[in-house]
């Protein structure tokens, strides 16, 4: 079963799983990685989601306002061997149903051409809220 709890970057189980993304990404981005790492800082993210699998933390995500009405998903991972279970889709699931919440009405999400796993997930994530169809 997995737990998803809602959190803040202050969250060191957060923190663990947002390095180890860094380290991931340092390797997928390679030469490019600096000019990306600029935007992944987790300094006062307000709201971030951790997710545990028999009280191990596996993966995390965050919500950061990008624009008034306009939040930003960031900071998406799971663990390499917990990849494949559902555990992204889940996370990313948690965080658009938080948006609504905070009354966003707009989600925005990038991610690298080096991130086949965040692509896939992507492509396969349709989601309606408040009547409208947002294609993520």
């Amino acid at each position: 079963m997995i737990i998803i709890k809602r959190t803040n970057s202050d969250d060191l189980d957060f923190q663990e799983l947002a390095a180890l993304l860094d380290l991931e990404l340092m390797i997928r981005d390679g030469e490019e990685h600096s000019f990306y790492a600029q935007f992944n800082k987790i300094d006062k993210i307000k709201h971030a989601v951790v997710a545990y699998k028999e009280d191990i933390p596996v993966g995390c995500g965050a919500i950061k306002r990008y624009e008034e009405k306009i939040a930003e998903i960031k900071r998406m991972f799971v663990k390499p061997e917990f990849r494949g279970l559902g555990i992204g889709y889940s996370i990313l699931k948690k965080l658009e149903q938080w948006s609504v919440e905070l009354y966003y009405v707009e989600c925005i999400l990038e991610t690298g051409k080096k991130q086949p796993e965040a692509i896939r997930l992507l492509s396969k994530s349709w989601i309606y809220t408040n009547s409208e169809l947002w294609a993520i």
